[in-house]
């Protein structure tokens, strides 16, 4: 099991900054290697500001590739959508001519779209460059959550990278989420997570425990891919 490099800042302003920085060096080091970089995303409102700063980065956005981790199935216009966020927070400035892959689709559930949006996300050259990951307070990433019906499918390393549709215990919406798998498919991992409570979950998370109680674990628990810890308080 690798151990998570864990970066601690004393505002969320610092991490912003830092994170930002060292976000664009990766990608510009992808392009200079590859000609193309990636960059998959979560929603919520941690990163809004990061997302912020980023979008003013001098690099070549017209070769990077924006993947949502997860996506609540709900219109792209809705204001609880994922595609929604990335597109007003990060796709502007220099980097609006970024490419967005999206996850939802026009079919009527989560479940039925789950085969397309898995379409769509082989098409990103992988390795994955950055994966860019939030926690919640039960220890949920993505919208792999404790207790969805399909979390242990979701969480099986042997299945391979695709889409999954999930359920969010409390909130109303179906959802799809990247699976461990294609999570996993990266050539790094940064969980973004503020809060004193948050760094509680980070450390319940480190111990022992099933990862279906805090799908977290499956993350940190991984020996393939190295996985730093941005945190403030």
């Amino acid at each position: 099991m690798l151990h998570a490099r864990e970066l601690k800042f004393a505002d969320a302003a610092a991490l912003t900054v830092a994170l930002a920085d060292d976000i664009t060096h990766c990608l510009r080091a992808a392009i200079a290697s590859r000609g193309t970089a990636s960059l998959v995303v979560s929603g919520g409102r941690t990163p809004v500001a990061l997302f912020n700063r980023l979008a003013t980065a001098v690099l070549d956005w017209r070769q990077v590739t924006v993947v949502l981790a997860d996506e609540r199935w709900v219109d792209g216009a809705a204001a609880t959508s994922n595609e929604r966020l990335v597109r007003d927070e990060l796709l502007r400035e220099q980097a609006a001519v970024a490419r967005l892959v999206g996850l939802k689709s026009a079919v009527a559930s989560a479940a039925a779209g789950a085969p397309l949006a898995s379409q769509r996300i082989a098409q990103v050259a992988r390795p994955f460059d950055c994966v860019l990951l939030g926690m919640g307070d039960d220890g949920h990433t993505a919208s792999l959550f404790p207790a969805s019906p399909l979390l242990e499918q979701a969480l099986d390393g042997t299945q391979a990278p695709a889409c999954v549709a999930m359920q969010a215990p409390v909130a109303p919406f179906e959802r799809l989420s990247l699976n461990l798998a294609a999570l996993l498919d990266a050539r790094r991992i940064v969980l973004h997570i503020q809060g004193a409570t948050k760094w509680t979950v980070y450390e319940t998370a480190q111990g022992t425990g099933a990862t279906s109680e805090m799908p977290i674990r499956a993350v940190l628990r991984q020996s393939r891919v190295p996985v730093e810890v941005y945190w403030s308080p």
